[in-house]
């Protein structure tokens, strides 16, 4: 049967429209087939027929399939379009659907994710269908699930890494099969000294040296190769699962080797691009978007994009932002740096987040509606998402049970909003779909 329908497609490409929008086409096509049974053979008593103006049925039958046609076309136009404005214009049917989804989602809500919702957690746990520190409190999962690259792409192979490697592509699936939206950010460590990702714990240039032309480009190719082969292996019935890619974030600090005093400006774009390019077109990894986010060191959109890559290679315009949310401060700091993200999104036609905050410990109890939520609804901001960092036994970023910031964290999760996992949806199909 399934072969026949490939075969269906292949001959009759409009007959998609069928298979595609199958609720409303497979009544409509019901109503006629009866009918004709029951103009060929009157003495069967089909019960559907006891209505006398079997006209109208007809009617409504050619309606649900002329509907059906109009949907489809209006669909597969919608992807034609949005093509246009992606880094990977060859980008899975379900990737260029999230993209559409997420700026279309972003002029009126706002996703929530937590990073590592389902790796980790306050109480120390590790794994486990089904946990999550942000349903222990809500009763509901966050939309959006956070994940690094770190362990995936690591160059020392070793039994660790490798259950890291199979634990993350289980936590993927879990997150996906509750129709949540992927991130994954990448804290790569060093590649010329094999240490720490922070630049005070291995001080060595890199950026240079792993570039087309460096002594480590092999090597840090490697690492990208390990990427692909995750992200061209995390698939859910046959279908490759969207990922948002955040790669070389934070880079207008000094704390992480690609930082701004440890490279160029062009060699920092540089790598940007060589990243996407060859995970895009050498290695043709087509379910990535890319997301670009510095630090909240930029007061003007000159500072903001001095180290852009380009719209070409960027998806999601972000920004990564704790200091100026910390306790004590305003929350208009934040809001004016989100209003000129949303600002050049919406030029771009690229799409607008909130990729990193949170507080800490939240020793501020109503921290999440009197700081991220007013941060968030100042102006005009036009956000896709917000995602605040993961929770572990001494550093947590969404509150525990008993907790005193709970209260306001489930006001804040019941805002209009903001949308969590129960109110989410399926990012992946368009309407009529």
């Amino acid at each position: 049967m399934v072969s026949q329908n490939k075969a269906v497609r292949k001959q009759y490409p409009s007959c998609t429209v069928l298979i595609g929008n199958y609720q409303t086409c497979f009544l409509a096509m019901a109503i006629i087939v009866n009918l004709l049974r029951a103009m060929c053979y009157p003495e069967i008593n089909f019960q559907i027929y006891h209505m006398k103006n079997k006209g109208v049925l007809s009617l409504f039958a050619l309606s649900c399939i002329l509907a059906a046609c109009t949907a489809y076309k209006k669909n597969k136009a919608i992807v034609k379009d949005t093509r246009h404005y992606m880094a990977d214009s060859s980008a899975t049917k379900e990737t260029v659907i999230l993209f559409y989804n997420l700026k279309k989602s972003a002029e009126k809500q706002v996703l929530f994710g937590h990073m590592e919702d389902n790796m980790n957690g306050y109480s120390g746990w590790t794994s486990g269908t089904g946990k999550s520190d942000v349903y222990d409190v809500t009763g509901v999962y966050p939309a959006m699930y956070g994940f690094d690259f770190g362990p995936v792409a690591s160059l020392k192979r070793g039994k660790y890494s490798d259950e890291q490697l199979k634990h993350t592509h289980d936590q993927v699936i879990e997150a996906y099969q509750r129709h949540g939206v992927i991130t994954f950010s990448w804290h790569c460590n060093n590649p010329v000294s094999k240490g720490s990702f922070y630049w005070k714990d291995s001080p060595v240039n890199a950026v240079s040296e792993i570039l087309p032309g460096g002594a480590y480009n092999k090597v840090f190719a490697e690492s990208l190769t390990k990427i692909a082969d995750f992200a061209n292996n995390a698939k859910y019935k046959g279908k490759l699962i969207p990922i948002i890619f955040r790669p070389w974030h934070e880079f207008d600090g000094d704390w992480f080797w690609w930082g701004r005093s440890h490279c160029s400006i062009e060699e920092y774009k540089a790598l940007y691009r060589y990243t996407v390019t060859y995970l895009r077109d050498t290695m043709h990894v087509t379910n990535f978007l890319y997301a670009w986010s510095p630090d909240c060191n930029f007061k003007s959109r000159q500072q903001y994009t001095e180290r852009y890559p380009g719209n070409a290679y960027v998806d999601v315009l972000g920004m990564d932002d704790y200091s100026d949310l910390k306790q004590g401060k305003s929350p208009d700091v934040a809001a004016s740096k989100l209003q000129l993200i949303t600002n050049m999104a919406a030029e771009s036609h690229k799409i607008a987040a909130f990729t990193e905050t949170g507080l800490e410990n939240i020793p501020q109890a109503d921290w999440y509606t009197t700081m991220l939520l007013k941060a968030m609804k100042q102006g005009h901001t036009q956000l896709a998402y917000v995602m605040v960092w993961s929770n572990r036994p001494k550093s947590y970023w969404t509150p525990y049970k008993g907790h005193p910031a709970e209260a306001d964290f489930v006001a804040f999760k019941n805002d209009p909003l903001l949308v969590f996992g129960d109110k989410a949806g399926d990012f992946y199909k368009l309407s009529g779909n």
